[in-house]
């Protein structure tokens, strides 16, 4: 059945007003961004475009709830790097944004860039949506008193109204100003509801495709794609409902080696990464089928490991590979799990996420995964599970000469699956078993996609 046949995956509308942030470079956007929603999500540094794709995030002001799109930082300069894709998100954010803040530095002069951008929004916005000067780094009295300077009434929006995003001042009596705006809209702030939603990260090293798959699965250009390593510096994630499910699909920066990361940025945008790799309920685990594995795949494998993580092993790129025979499939997914035996338990899907071929298939394996990750197995059942497991093969011991005796198994947990067993004391349990009766759990109960974990406890009887 093709995507078309099927019920395709819609962005979820929060039917919320929105506000774009807009400046040029190091004005401070991302900082007030961190500041306005109560999160580190979007990179904040000294260097110059920092910020490419767009963040998104939510705001809570008096009770209630608007959206916040923090813009990349302009500098209407074609020898920077995406400068053209970052000109283009902005632009789609205006036009979506009900109310713009145009962010300038109060410890800086006014600058060309700047006449440029203030000319643009006037001729384009004025009249149709509100648009206010924010002074950001207002940081001391000296800092806000440069509100006043006359330079920036060149800009043809009256005096900038004074903020420092680092320390907090001036913050509140912006969200009053902007919350006069949002409540003469049709749309208009509104309490936060509870979603039910299944958080879906997706990994693997630089220039694996993770952009593209995001912006093909949710059916939107939201993130920058380049063959450049490392376009994408922080995580960025969109709400998606496809059926009656909402999902929250999450773009992560490319990780790589530790001795092959440059600066700080790529160091921060990796940290942000395998952050949201513990928060995440599903792990898509991206592989290159142009290139071999190598031994950063097989370090990020070891890191879903560690975490429990439930995980779908996706060869991207397939269009390119040698041949896409069901022998040479088969063969590579043998290949895969020869790499990766630690993620037996994950399904392998063969996907090219620039054709879209076989895309709409990931949907039916998250959703499978998130259930058999809930599984709850009752104590009858593992009793008589147990009983039928040391029928076939007898507990063998670890370190020691005492014969181990397993005197109870019970699940105590899930999200992932975790069972509890307890075993005579004195005694030890062979690791050899526990993957027996890992093997025997999913034979019997399949726990697919997810782990099984099974920790042991000395009883003393």
């Amino acid at each position: 059945m093709t995507e078309t046949e099927k019920e395709k995956a819609k962005i979820v509308k929060e039917n919320l007003p929105t506000i774009a942030l807009v400046g040029r470079v190091n004005v401070g956007k991302s900082t007030l961004f961190n500041r306005l929603t109560g999160t580190d999500k979007a990179l904040t540094s000294g260097t110059a475009g920092t910020t490419r794709t767009s963040n998104v995030g939510t705001v809570n002001w008096q009770g209630k709830n608007f959206r916040l799109v923090d813009t990349g930082g302009l500098t209407f300069s074609e020898d920077v790097l995406l400068e053209k894709d970052i000109i283009e998100q902005t632009k789609v954010a205006l036009k979506e944004a009900h109310v713009i803040l145009f962010i300038v530095d109060l410890q800086d002069m006014l600058l060309p860039q700047e006449k440029t951008l203030a000319t643009t929004l006037l001729k384009k916005y004025h009249g149709k949506k509100p648009i206010h000067l924010i002074g950001n780094k207002a940081d001391s009295p000296e800092y806000r008193m440069n509100a006043h300077n006359k330079e920036w009434l060149k800009l043809g929006m009256g005096e900038p109204l004074p903020l420092s995003s680092a320390n907090g001042s001036g913050v509140g009596d912006m969200l009053d100003m902007v919350f006069k705006d949002l409540n003469k809209l049709k749309i208009r702030p509104k309490k936060e509801t509870e979603l039910k939603i299944t958080k879906v990260a997706l990994i693997g090293k630089p220039n694996v495709g993770k952009s593209t798959l995001f912006n093909k699965i949710i059916g939107k250009d939201v993130v920058i794609v380049s063959n450049m390593p490392h376009t994408t510096r922080e995580p960025y994630d969109t709400l998606v409902k496809k059926g009656k499910t909402i999902y929250q699909f999450i773009d992560t920066a490319g990780i790589r080696k530790k001795a092959k990361v440059t600066g700080y940025l790529e160091r921060q945008g990796i940290g942000k990464s395998l952050a949201i790799i513990k928060k995440a309920d599903i792990v898509l685990f991206l592989l290159d089928a142009s290139e071999p594995i190598t031994d950063q795949d097989k370090q990020l494998g070891g890191y879903l490991q560690e975490h429990a993580k439930s995980a779908i092993i996706i060869v991207n790129k397939w269009d390119l590979a040698e041949e896409n025979t069901d022998a040479f499939t088969n063969q590579t997914k043998e290949m895969v799990y020869d790499y990766f035996p630690h993620l037996s338990y994950a399904p392998i899907i063969f996907i090219s996420a620039k054709t879209g071929y076989r895309i709409h298939n990931i949907f039916d394996l998250i959703d499978r995964a998130a259930k058999e990750r809930q599984v709850k197995i009752s104590d009858e059942d593992l009793s008589e599970f147990l009983k039928l497991a040391i029928r076939k093969h007898l507990p063998s011991r670890g370190k020691g000469i005492r014969h181990p005796k397993i005197i109870g198994f019970r699940q105590i947990d899930i999200n992932p699956p975790v069972f509890e067993m307890g075993i005579k004391a004195k005694t030890s349990l062979h690791d050899s078993y526990i993957h027996f009766l890992k093997n025997r759990l999913r034979e019997r109960f399949t726990f697919f996609a997810t782990p099984v974990i099974i920790k042991l406890r000395k009883i003393k009887k």
